[in-house]
């Protein structure tokens, strides 16, 4: 299958992106002071569902980041792009 050069700098974005966003969420998630994550010093089930939320969005931000990187790197090594 081909991409198009939009579509996998699009991919390529959304990837990284889904990271950035993540990440922050992640952190911020550690930090909570509302009693939502933690609760007493131990954590919660909020707390292990968004963590499993986040660990899925990583790994499917890293496959769809890899398959927008090949897209422009084969558009780059034909001299197309």
């Amino acid at each position: 299958m081909k991409l198009s050069r939009p579509v996998s700098w699009f991919l390529l974005a959304f990837g990284a992106w889904s990271w950035v966003i993540w990440a922050t969420f992640v952190k911020n998630l550690f930090q909570d002071a509302s009693g939502l994550a933690f609760e007493d010093g131990s954590p919660t089930a909020y707390l292990w569902v968004h963590l499993a939320l986040a660990v899925t969005s990583f790994i499917l931000g890293t496959a769809i980041g890899v398959i927008g990187f090949r897209g422009v790197r084969a558009y780059r090594k034909k001299g197309q792009g």
